[in-house]
C-alpha cells in the first residue's frame, strides 16, 4: 500500500473523535426527556389510558374467541389461543405508546405551542431534541409493556424464561416506531394528515400476525406482513415469551434496531431543517 493510501485511511483516533462529535449532538436528550416526565404528571390519565386497548383485545378476542379457537400451533408446537395473542397484544402496547408520543404530541409542540422553538433558545440543539422525544416515547411503549406483562403473568400465559427479556424487546419496538413516527410527523402540515396514522396503525394491529399465524395469510400477502414493524415486533415477543427461540430472532432485532436510528437521524436531520432554517 502507497504512502498516500495510508495517509487517506482514517486512523482510529480520528474515527472516535467523529463519532465523539456526532454523539455530543445528543448531549441534552435528558433534559428533554426530565421536561416530558413533569409534564406527565397532570396529564397522568392520558398516559395510562393507552394500556387499556390491548388489554380490552385480550380480554374480548383472546378470551372470547380463544374459547371457540382452541389451540394454536406455531413453532412446531401448540399453544392456547390466549398464550398466542398476548405476546402479540404486548408488542401492540408498546407500539401505541410510541406512537402516541413521537406523533400528536411532538406535531403540537412544533407546529403549535412551540416548545421546541424554546428549547433551542438553550444550549439544546434539534438533534438532542428529537433523541429526547424519542427516548421519552419508548420508555412510555415500556411502561405500557411491563404493565401489560404484569397481567399475562399472572393470568398465567408466559411459558419461558426468556420472558425476562420481553420488556427491553418491547423498548426496541418503542424505538422502531418512535422513530419512524416521529420523522413522519415532520412532514405534517395540519392535524388532518393524522388521519394517516390511524390508517397505517390499525391495519398494522390487525394484520401483524396479531390474532392469526402467518401461514393462515396467502402467499403474496403473507411476503408484505413480513416487511411490517410491528411483524417483527410480534414474532421478537413470541419467541421470548413462548420459548420459541431461533436464528430469526436477531434478524426480527436488526430490522427493528435500524428502523429506529434511521427513524431518529432523519427526525434530526429535519428538525434542523424546520426550526433552523
Amino acid at each position: 500500500m502507497s504512502t498516500l493510501e495510508h495517509a487517506d485511511a482514517p486512523t482510529a483516533p480520528t474515527v472516535l473523535h467523529r463519532l465523539a462529535g456526532w454523539l455530543a449532538h445528543f448531549r441534552g436528550a435528558p433534559a428533554v426527556v426530565e421536561r416530558n416526565a413533569r409534564g406527565a404528571r397532570r396529564s397522568l390519565f392520558v398516559m395510562i389510558s393507552g394500556f387499556f386497548e390491548p388489554l380490552f383485545y385480550l380480554l374480548s378476542l383472546g378470551i372470547g374467541i380463544g374459547a371457540l379457537v382452541g389451540s394454536v400451533q406455531y413453532g412446531g408446537e401448540s399453544f392456547s389461543y390466549q398464550e398466542f395473542v398476548g405476546p402479540a397484544l404486548l408488542a401492540a402496547s408498546a407500539m401505541n405508546g410510541a406512537v402516541a408520543d413521537s406523533t400528536y404530541n411532538v406535531f403540537g409542540k412544533l407546529k403549535y405551542t412551540r416548545v421546541y422553538d424554546g428549547m433551542l433558545a438553550t444550549p439544546l440543539g434539534p438533534r438532542a431534541v428529537a433523541a429526547g422525544e424519542i427516548c421519552w416515547a419508548l420508555l412510555r411503549g415500556a411502561g405500557y409493556a411491563t404493565a401489560f406483562l404484569l397481567v399475562l403473568l399472572v393470568a398465567g400465559y408466559v411459558k419461558s424464561g426468556w420472558a425476562v427479556l420481553a420488556v427491553p424487546a418491547a423498548t426496541l419496538i418503542g424505538l422502531a416506531f418512535a422513530g419512524a413516527g416521529m420523522a413522519a410527523t415532520t412532514f405534517m402540515r395540519s392535524w388532518q394528515d393524522f388521519d394517516l396514522v390511524n390508517l397505517v396503525v390499525l391495519p398494522l394491529l390487525l394484520l401483524s400476525t396479531t390474532f392469526y399465524p402467518l401461514s393462515t395469510y396467502p402467499s403474496g400477502f403473507g411476503v408484505i406482513v413480513q416487511l411490517t414493524p410491528l411483524y417483527h415486533g410480534v414474532e421478537l415477543e413470541r419467541a421470548l415469551m413462548l420459548g420459541t427461540m431461533d436464528a430469526s430472532v436477531l434478524g426480527h432485532v436488526i430490522y427493528l434496531l435500524v428502523l429506529g436510528l434511521a427513524g431518529l437521524w432523519l427526525a434530526g436531520r429535519r428538525l434542523e431543517r424546520l426550526l433552523l432554517s
